[in-house]
């Protein structure tokens, strides 16, 4: 099982972060962290790295269900998704396969949980 979900687009770096950000709004996601690995690369490295921004995404709800169901289930959280530039005009956009994740926990309650974000986080990709 591959731990991601991927899709490439034909489109500017700044255009696919907006249209990763609207379809995981669609699907009751937010955006709680964003790092931009290319400025945090130059400022702490000095190094230049390609347009790479790591996006957190949460669904409330669905955190708060698995966090009722195991506690220590924070160390997986966010669902965090990549959107790296691979050429001008082409982006790669991949997001994290819950199943791959939450699944080695072991627990079937957390397990059906991990089954609909998958869903849910596979329409956002396939909708880019």
């Amino acid at each position: 099982m591959k731990f991601y979900i991927l899709k490439k687009l034909n489109a500017s770096f700044e255009e696919a972060i907006s249209r990763v950000t609207e379809n995981l709004k669609t699907e009751g996601f937010g955006i709680i962290s964003e790092i931009d690995l290319k400025e945090k690369f130059q400022e702490k490295l000095e190094v230049d790295f390609r347009n790479y921004t790591i996006l957190g995404a949460c669904n409330p709800s669905w955190a708060l269900q698995a966090l009722q169901k195991e506690d220590k289930i924070g160390v997986l959280l966010p669902c965090n998704i990549i959107v790296q530039e691979i050429e001008k005009g082409l982006v790669e956009v991949a997001a994290i396969n819950p199943l791959a994740s939450l699944g080695s926990i072991g627990n079937t309650e957390i397990q059906a949980i991990a089954d609909e974000i998958k869903i849910k986080l596979e329409r956002v990709i396939d909708s880019l």
